[in-house]
Protein backbone atom coordinates (compact mmCIF):
# COMPACT_ATOMS: atom_id res chain seq x y z
CA UNK A 1 0.00 0.00 0.00
CA UNK A 2 1.31 3.43 -0.96
CA UNK A 3 2.39 6.17 1.46
CA UNK A 4 0.57 9.47 1.91
CA UNK A 5 -1.81 10.49 -0.85
CA UNK A 6 -1.37 14.02 -2.20
CA UNK A 7 -4.68 15.89 -2.10
CA UNK A 8 -5.80 19.24 -3.51
CA UNK A 9 -8.95 20.97 -2.28
CA UNK A 10 -11.12 23.18 -4.50
CA UNK A 11 -13.26 25.40 -2.31
CA UNK A 12 -11.81 27.16 0.72
CA UNK A 13 -15.11 27.35 2.60
CA UNK A 14 -16.72 23.91 2.75
CA UNK A 15 -13.30 22.46 1.94
CA UNK A 16 -11.85 23.49 5.28
CA UNK A 17 -12.79 20.23 7.01
CA UNK A 18 -11.14 18.23 4.20
CA UNK A 19 -8.01 20.35 4.58
CA UNK A 20 -8.05 19.60 8.29
CA UNK A 21 -8.11 15.88 7.59
CA UNK A 22 -5.19 16.10 5.17
CA UNK A 23 -3.04 18.11 7.57
CA UNK A 24 -3.74 15.78 10.52
CA UNK A 25 -4.36 12.37 8.96
CA UNK A 26 -1.62 9.78 8.65
CA UNK A 27 -2.52 8.70 5.11
CA UNK A 28 -2.93 12.05 3.32
CA UNK A 29 -1.03 15.25 2.58
CA UNK A 30 -2.58 18.59 1.57
CA UNK A 31 -0.54 20.01 -1.30
CA UNK A 32 -2.81 22.62 -2.95
CA UNK A 33 -5.88 24.76 -2.33
CA UNK A 34 -7.92 26.64 -4.92
CA UNK A 35 -10.66 29.25 -4.55
CA UNK A 36 -11.78 32.13 -6.74
CA UNK A 37 -12.14 34.34 -3.64
CA UNK A 38 -8.73 35.69 -2.57
CA UNK A 39 -10.12 36.70 0.81
CA UNK A 40 -11.11 33.12 1.63
CA UNK A 41 -7.84 31.82 0.24
CA UNK A 42 -5.78 34.16 2.40
CA UNK A 43 -7.77 33.19 5.48
CA UNK A 44 -6.98 29.53 4.86
CA UNK A 45 -3.33 30.34 4.19
CA UNK A 46 -3.11 32.10 7.55
CA UNK A 47 -4.79 29.26 9.44
CA UNK A 48 -2.73 26.47 7.88
CA UNK A 49 0.55 28.39 7.87
CA UNK A 50 2.42 25.70 5.94
CA UNK A 51 4.94 26.56 3.23
CA UNK A 52 4.49 23.15 1.59
CA UNK A 53 0.94 24.04 0.44
CA UNK A 54 0.38 25.95 -2.81
CA UNK A 55 -2.56 28.31 -3.32
CA UNK A 56 -4.38 29.13 -6.55
CA UNK A 57 -7.21 31.32 -7.78
CA UNK A 58 -6.94 29.81 -11.27
CA UNK A 59 -8.37 26.29 -11.53
CA UNK A 60 -6.28 25.24 -14.53
CA UNK A 61 -3.07 26.09 -12.66
CA UNK A 62 -4.37 24.22 -9.62
CA UNK A 63 -5.21 21.17 -11.73
CA UNK A 64 -1.67 21.10 -13.13
CA UNK A 65 -0.24 20.76 -9.62
CA UNK A 66 1.35 17.42 -8.72
CA UNK A 67 -1.41 15.66 -6.77
CA UNK A 68 -3.24 12.34 -6.74
CA UNK A 69 -6.77 13.43 -5.95
CA UNK A 70 -9.00 16.50 -5.85
CA UNK A 71 -11.74 17.28 -3.36
CA UNK A 72 -14.51 19.30 -5.01
CA UNK A 73 -16.00 21.55 -2.34
CA UNK A 74 -17.14 24.25 -4.75
CA UNK A 75 -20.73 25.27 -5.56
CA UNK A 76 -23.17 22.32 -5.56
CA UNK A 77 -24.38 23.13 -9.08
CA UNK A 78 -20.85 23.07 -10.49
CA UNK A 79 -19.51 19.73 -9.26
CA UNK A 80 -20.03 17.69 -12.42
CA UNK A 81 -18.17 19.96 -14.88
CA UNK A 82 -15.17 20.25 -12.57
CA UNK A 83 -15.22 16.52 -11.80
CA UNK A 84 -15.05 15.80 -15.53
CA UNK A 85 -12.06 18.13 -15.90
CA UNK A 86 -10.27 16.46 -12.99
CA UNK A 87 -10.93 12.95 -14.26
CA UNK A 88 -9.70 13.84 -17.74
CA UNK A 89 -6.54 15.21 -16.13
CA UNK A 90 -5.97 11.86 -14.44
CA UNK A 91 -6.99 12.88 -10.92
CA UNK A 92 -9.13 10.90 -8.52
CA UNK A 93 -12.21 12.85 -7.39
CA UNK A 94 -14.14 13.26 -4.17
CA UNK A 95 -17.24 15.28 -5.03
CA UNK A 96 -19.32 17.14 -2.48
CA UNK A 97 -23.09 17.07 -2.87
CA UNK A 98 -24.76 17.14 -5.34
CA UNK A 99 -23.30 15.06 -8.18
CA UNK A 100 -24.78 17.11 -11.05
CA UNK A 101 -27.21 19.88 -11.94
CA UNK A 102 -28.74 18.34 -15.06
CA UNK A 103 -29.37 14.92 -16.55
CA UNK A 104 -27.05 15.77 -19.42
CA UNK A 105 -24.25 16.46 -16.95
CA UNK A 106 -24.94 13.09 -15.34
CA UNK A 107 -24.27 11.35 -18.66
CA UNK A 108 -21.03 13.25 -19.16
CA UNK A 109 -19.93 12.55 -15.59
CA UNK A 110 -20.49 8.81 -15.62
CA UNK A 111 -18.75 8.43 -18.96
CA UNK A 112 -15.78 10.49 -17.78
CA UNK A 113 -15.44 8.16 -14.78
CA UNK A 114 -15.61 5.06 -16.97
CA UNK A 115 -13.13 6.39 -19.52
CA UNK A 116 -10.63 7.67 -16.96
CA UNK A 117 -10.39 4.56 -14.80
CA UNK A 118 -9.95 6.90 -11.83
CA UNK A 119 -11.80 6.76 -8.53
CA UNK A 120 -14.89 8.89 -8.20
CA UNK A 121 -16.27 9.04 -4.66
CA UNK A 122 -19.40 10.92 -3.64
CA UNK A 123 -19.15 12.75 -0.33
CA UNK A 124 -22.67 12.05 0.99
CA UNK A 125 -21.46 12.33 4.57
CA UNK A 126 -24.85 11.64 6.18
CA UNK A 127 -24.42 7.98 5.15
CA UNK A 128 -21.50 7.85 7.58
CA UNK A 129 -23.17 9.36 10.63
CA UNK A 130 -23.19 6.91 13.57
CA UNK A 131 -26.77 5.62 13.34
CA UNK A 132 -27.02 5.25 9.52
CA UNK A 133 -23.58 3.65 9.51
CA UNK A 134 -24.66 1.08 12.11
CA UNK A 135 -28.02 0.54 10.41
CA UNK A 136 -26.18 -0.40 7.24
CA UNK A 137 -23.95 -2.87 9.08
CA UNK A 138 -26.87 -4.56 10.85
CA UNK A 139 -29.01 -4.64 7.70
CA UNK A 140 -26.20 -6.18 5.65
CA UNK A 141 -25.82 -8.83 8.38
CA UNK A 142 -29.46 -9.78 7.83
CA UNK A 143 -30.72 -8.56 11.21
CA UNK A 144 -33.65 -6.64 9.65
CA UNK A 145 -34.64 -9.21 7.05
CA UNK A 146 -36.05 -7.97 3.73
CA UNK A 147 -36.08 -4.17 3.29
CA UNK A 148 -39.71 -3.04 3.07
CA UNK A 149 -39.98 0.69 3.89
CA UNK A 150 -37.82 3.61 5.00
CA UNK A 151 -37.98 7.31 5.82
CA UNK A 152 -35.25 9.92 5.85
CA UNK A 153 -35.38 13.55 6.94
CA UNK A 154 -33.02 16.45 6.48
CA UNK A 155 -34.73 19.66 7.56
CA UNK A 156 -32.40 22.59 8.19
CA UNK A 157 -33.55 26.09 9.13
CA UNK A 158 -30.88 28.02 7.22
CA UNK A 159 -32.09 31.56 7.82
CA UNK A 160 -29.41 32.41 10.40
CA UNK A 161 -26.55 31.18 8.19
CA UNK A 162 -27.94 32.43 4.86
CA UNK A 163 -25.75 35.59 4.81
CA UNK A 164 -22.58 33.54 5.27
CA UNK A 165 -23.44 30.94 2.62
CA UNK A 166 -24.97 33.19 -0.04
CA UNK A 167 -23.34 36.61 0.73
CA UNK A 168 -26.46 38.29 -0.60
CA UNK A 169 -25.89 37.18 -4.21
CA UNK A 170 -29.24 37.08 -6.06
CA UNK A 171 -27.88 34.51 -8.51
CA UNK A 172 -26.35 32.26 -5.86
CA UNK A 173 -27.26 28.62 -6.51
CA UNK A 174 -28.93 28.27 -3.12
CA UNK A 175 -31.40 31.02 -4.02
CA UNK A 176 -32.36 29.41 -7.31
CA UNK A 177 -32.52 25.63 -6.90
CA UNK A 178 -35.83 23.76 -6.80
CA UNK A 179 -37.12 22.38 -3.51
CA UNK A 180 -36.30 18.79 -4.55
CA UNK A 181 -32.72 19.45 -5.70
CA UNK A 182 -30.82 19.08 -2.40
CA UNK A 183 -32.16 15.61 -1.67
CA UNK A 184 -29.28 13.27 -0.91
CA UNK A 185 -28.87 13.98 2.83
CA UNK A 186 -32.32 12.46 3.37
CA UNK A 187 -32.50 9.89 0.56
CA UNK A 188 -28.83 8.92 0.33
CA UNK A 189 -28.50 6.99 3.61
CA UNK A 190 -31.62 4.92 2.84
CA UNK A 191 -30.17 3.83 -0.51
CA UNK A 192 -26.73 3.22 0.98
CA UNK A 193 -28.16 1.12 3.81
CA UNK A 194 -30.32 -1.03 1.55
CA UNK A 195 -28.07 -1.24 -1.50
CA UNK A 196 -31.22 -1.08 -3.58
CA UNK A 197 -31.66 1.02 -6.71
CA UNK A 198 -34.48 3.56 -7.04
CA UNK A 199 -36.68 2.96 -10.08
CA UNK A 200 -39.55 5.48 -9.81
CA UNK A 201 -40.18 8.78 -8.02
CA UNK A 202 -43.16 10.99 -7.28
CA UNK A 203 -42.44 14.51 -6.06
CA UNK A 204 -44.26 16.88 -3.73
CA UNK A 205 -43.37 20.53 -3.14
CA UNK A 206 -44.03 22.35 0.14
CA UNK A 207 -45.32 25.94 -0.16
CA UNK A 208 -43.26 29.11 -0.36
CA UNK A 209 -43.23 30.84 3.03
CA UNK A 210 -42.18 34.07 4.73
CA UNK A 211 -38.84 32.61 5.78
CA UNK A 212 -37.94 31.82 2.17
CA UNK A 213 -38.96 35.37 1.24
CA UNK A 214 -36.71 36.86 3.93
CA UNK A 215 -33.83 34.66 2.73
CA UNK A 216 -34.32 35.51 -0.93
CA UNK A 217 -34.75 31.83 -1.82
CA UNK A 218 -37.19 31.28 -4.67
CA UNK A 219 -38.29 27.66 -4.09
CA UNK A 220 -40.78 26.04 -1.76
CA UNK A 221 -39.70 25.62 1.85
CA UNK A 222 -39.04 21.91 1.32
CA UNK A 223 -39.91 18.81 -0.66
CA UNK A 224 -40.89 15.17 -0.38
CA UNK A 225 -39.88 12.36 -2.72
CA UNK A 226 -41.75 9.07 -2.62
CA UNK A 227 -39.32 6.62 -4.18
CA UNK A 228 -40.01 3.04 -5.27
CA UNK A 229 -37.02 0.70 -5.05
CA UNK A 230 -36.16 -2.20 -7.33
CA UNK A 231 -37.55 -4.79 -4.87
CA UNK A 232 -40.90 -2.97 -4.61
CA UNK A 233 -40.13 -1.30 -1.29
CA UNK A 234 -40.86 2.41 -0.89
CA UNK A 235 -38.88 5.15 0.86
CA UNK A 236 -39.96 8.66 1.78
CA UNK A 237 -37.36 11.42 1.57
CA UNK A 238 -38.21 14.74 3.26
CA UNK A 239 -35.92 17.76 3.17
CA UNK A 240 -35.91 21.53 3.11
CA UNK A 241 -34.02 24.70 4.00
CA UNK A 242 -36.95 27.00 4.82
CA UNK A 243 -38.44 25.06 7.73
CA UNK A 244 -38.83 26.34 11.29
CA UNK A 245 -36.96 23.52 13.05
CA UNK A 246 -34.09 21.15 12.25
CA UNK A 247 -34.43 17.39 11.91
CA UNK A 248 -31.99 14.68 10.86
CA UNK A 249 -33.71 11.31 11.26
CA UNK A 250 -33.85 7.89 9.64
CA UNK A 251 -35.99 4.79 10.06
CA UNK A 252 -36.09 1.53 8.16
CA UNK A 253 -38.60 -1.31 8.34
CA UNK A 254 -37.84 -4.87 7.35
CA UNK A 255 -39.49 -8.25 7.62
CA UNK A 256 -37.83 -8.74 11.02
CA UNK A 257 -38.52 -5.37 12.64
CA UNK A 258 -37.49 -1.71 12.66
CA UNK A 259 -34.40 0.41 13.26
CA UNK A 260 -34.45 4.19 13.74
CA UNK A 261 -32.22 7.00 14.90
CA UNK A 262 -33.16 9.28 17.77
CA UNK A 263 -35.16 12.41 17.12
CA UNK A 264 -33.47 15.73 17.81
CA UNK A 265 -36.19 16.77 20.25
CA UNK A 266 -35.65 13.56 22.24
CA UNK A 267 -32.29 14.99 23.36
CA UNK A 268 -30.91 11.50 22.96
CA UNK A 269 -27.89 12.15 20.83
CA UNK A 270 -29.63 12.79 17.52
CA UNK A 271 -28.26 10.48 14.83
CA UNK A 272 -25.59 9.26 17.25
CA UNK A 273 -28.19 7.05 18.94
CA UNK A 274 -29.88 4.06 17.31
CA UNK A 275 -32.95 2.12 18.44
CA UNK A 276 -33.46 -1.44 17.23
CA UNK A 277 -36.77 -3.26 17.60
CA UNK A 278 -36.21 -6.66 16.01
CA UNK A 279 -37.93 -10.06 15.97
CA UNK A 280 -36.20 -13.43 16.06
CA UNK A 281 -38.68 -14.74 13.49
CA UNK A 282 -40.69 -13.00 10.80
CA UNK A 283 -44.14 -12.13 12.15
CA UNK A 284 -43.31 -12.75 15.82
CA UNK A 285 -43.96 -10.02 18.38
CA UNK A 286 -40.87 -8.01 19.18
CA UNK A 287 -38.56 -9.85 21.54
CA UNK A 288 -35.54 -7.61 21.48
CA UNK A 289 -35.40 -3.82 21.87
CA UNK A 290 -31.99 -2.21 22.08
CA UNK A 291 -30.58 1.30 21.94
CA UNK A 292 -26.98 2.20 21.43
CA UNK A 293 -24.58 4.96 20.48
CA UNK A 294 -22.59 3.06 17.86
CA UNK A 295 -18.81 3.26 17.83
CA UNK A 296 -16.08 1.65 15.76
CA UNK A 297 -12.31 1.87 15.35
CA UNK A 298 -12.55 5.38 13.83
CA UNK A 299 -15.04 6.91 16.26
CA UNK A 300 -12.47 8.61 18.49
CA UNK A 301 -10.57 10.14 15.57
CA UNK A 302 -13.80 11.33 13.96
CA UNK A 303 -14.99 13.29 17.00
CA UNK A 304 -12.99 16.36 15.98
CA UNK A 305 -14.79 16.58 12.64
CA UNK A 306 -18.13 18.05 11.57
CA UNK A 307 -21.51 16.49 10.83
CA UNK A 308 -21.31 14.08 13.75
CA UNK A 309 -17.87 12.89 12.67
CA UNK A 310 -19.04 11.80 9.24
CA UNK A 311 -16.70 14.21 7.44
CA UNK A 312 -13.79 12.14 8.76
CA UNK A 313 -15.16 8.87 7.37
CA UNK A 314 -15.72 10.35 3.92
CA UNK A 315 -12.12 11.50 3.68
CA UNK A 316 -10.57 8.39 5.26
CA UNK A 317 -12.40 6.09 2.88
CA UNK A 318 -11.56 8.19 -0.20
CA UNK A 319 -7.87 8.31 0.63
CA UNK A 320 -7.77 4.62 1.52
CA UNK A 321 -9.49 3.76 -1.77
CA UNK A 322 -6.72 5.58 -3.62
CA UNK A 323 -4.15 3.68 -1.55
CA UNK A 324 -5.66 0.41 -2.70
CA UNK A 325 -7.46 -0.58 0.50
CA UNK A 326 -10.18 -2.99 -0.64
CA UNK A 327 -12.09 -2.45 2.62
CA UNK A 328 -12.58 1.28 1.99
CA UNK A 329 -16.28 2.17 1.71
CA UNK A 330 -17.01 4.83 -0.88
CA UNK A 331 -20.10 5.83 -2.85
CA UNK A 332 -19.34 5.38 -6.54
CA UNK A 333 -20.70 7.44 -9.41
CA UNK A 334 -23.62 5.10 -10.12
CA UNK A 335 -24.87 5.17 -6.53
CA UNK A 336 -24.30 8.94 -6.42
CA UNK A 337 -26.53 9.38 -9.45
CA UNK A 338 -29.17 7.07 -7.96
CA UNK A 339 -29.30 9.52 -5.07
CA UNK A 340 -29.13 12.76 -7.08
CA UNK A 341 -31.28 11.98 -10.10
CA UNK A 342 -34.21 11.14 -7.84
CA UNK A 343 -34.34 14.81 -6.82
CA UNK A 344 -34.05 16.14 -10.38
CA UNK A 345 -36.79 13.83 -11.60
CA UNK A 346 -39.00 14.48 -8.56
CA UNK A 347 -39.23 18.09 -9.72
CA UNK A 348 -40.13 16.86 -13.20
CA UNK A 349 -42.89 14.87 -11.48
CA UNK A 350 -44.15 18.01 -9.72
CA UNK A 351 -44.13 20.08 -12.90
CA UNK A 352 -46.11 17.32 -14.64
CA UNK A 353 -48.85 17.32 -12.04
CA UNK A 354 -47.43 14.80 -9.59
CA UNK A 355 -47.21 11.76 -11.84
CA UNK A 356 -44.60 9.04 -11.11
CA UNK A 357 -41.42 9.40 -13.18
CA UNK A 358 -38.99 6.59 -14.06
CA UNK A 359 -35.43 6.93 -12.72
CA UNK A 360 -32.98 5.67 -15.38
CA UNK A 361 -30.15 3.31 -14.50
CA UNK A 362 -27.02 5.03 -15.79
CA UNK A 363 -25.01 1.83 -15.32
CA UNK A 364 -26.40 0.90 -18.75
CA UNK A 365 -25.14 3.02 -21.69
CA UNK A 366 -28.37 2.62 -23.66
CA UNK A 367 -30.43 4.18 -20.85
CA UNK A 368 -28.25 7.29 -20.91
CA UNK A 369 -28.91 8.22 -24.52
CA UNK A 370 -32.34 9.77 -23.95
CA UNK A 371 -30.80 12.21 -21.44
CA UNK A 372 -27.49 13.08 -23.11
CA UNK A 373 -28.62 16.55 -24.21
CA UNK A 374 -31.08 17.22 -21.39
CA UNK A 375 -30.22 20.61 -19.85
CA UNK A 376 -33.45 21.03 -17.85
CA UNK A 377 -32.56 23.26 -14.91
CA UNK A 378 -33.61 26.21 -12.77
CA UNK A 379 -30.34 27.84 -13.86
CA UNK A 380 -31.09 29.86 -17.02
CA UNK A 381 -27.41 30.04 -18.00
CA UNK A 382 -27.23 26.26 -18.19
CA UNK A 383 -30.78 25.32 -19.17
CA UNK A 384 -31.23 27.38 -22.31
CA UNK A 385 -34.64 26.57 -23.81
CA UNK A 386 -35.23 23.93 -21.11
CA UNK A 387 -35.32 26.42 -18.25
CA UNK A 388 -37.86 25.74 -15.50
CA UNK A 389 -38.75 28.04 -12.56
CA UNK A 390 -37.38 27.36 -9.09
CA UNK A 391 -40.94 27.23 -7.72
CA UNK A 392 -43.49 25.19 -9.65
CA UNK A 393 -46.12 27.93 -9.35
CA UNK A 394 -43.74 30.51 -10.81
CA UNK A 395 -40.75 32.29 -9.32
CA UNK A 396 -41.68 34.70 -6.53
CA UNK A 397 -40.55 38.29 -7.01
CA UNK A 398 -37.80 39.06 -4.51
CA UNK A 399 -36.97 42.78 -4.11
CA UNK A 400 -33.35 43.84 -4.53
CA UNK A 401 -33.47 45.23 -0.98
CA UNK A 402 -33.65 41.67 0.38
CA UNK A 403 -30.30 40.74 -1.13
CA UNK A 404 -28.80 44.10 -0.20
CA UNK A 405 -29.79 43.54 3.44
CA UNK A 406 -28.26 40.05 3.47
CA UNK A 407 -25.07 41.35 1.85
CA UNK A 408 -24.78 44.01 4.57
CA UNK A 409 -25.13 41.38 7.29
CA UNK A 410 -22.40 39.35 5.60
CA UNK A 411 -20.03 42.31 5.33
CA UNK A 412 -20.63 43.30 8.94
CA UNK A 413 -19.83 39.78 10.10
CA UNK A 414 -16.46 39.96 8.34
CA UNK A 415 -15.57 43.14 10.23
CA UNK A 416 -16.23 41.40 13.52
CA UNK A 417 -13.70 38.64 12.82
Amino acid sequence: MRDKVKIGVFGAGRGETMMKYCTHGENAELVAVCDKNERFLNQVRGKLNQDSISYYTDFDSFLAHDMDGVVLANYATEHAPFAVRCLKAGKHVLSEVLPCETLGEAVELVEAVEESGRIYAYAENYCFMPAPREMRRLYREGKLGEFEYGEGEYFHNCESIWPSITQGEPDHWRNNISATFYCTHSLGPLLHISGLRPVRVTGFELPYNKRCARMGAKAGLGAIEMVELENGAVVKSCHGLGVSRNSVWYTIYGSLGRMESAREDAEAGNTSKLYCNLDNFEGENATRVESSSPRDTHSSASEAYGHDGSDYYVMWNFVEKIRGNQEAETIDVYEALDMGLAGLLAYDSILRGGIPVTIPNFRHPLEREAYRHNTTSTNPKKAGSLYVPSYSKGNPQVPASTYERIARIWEESLKEK
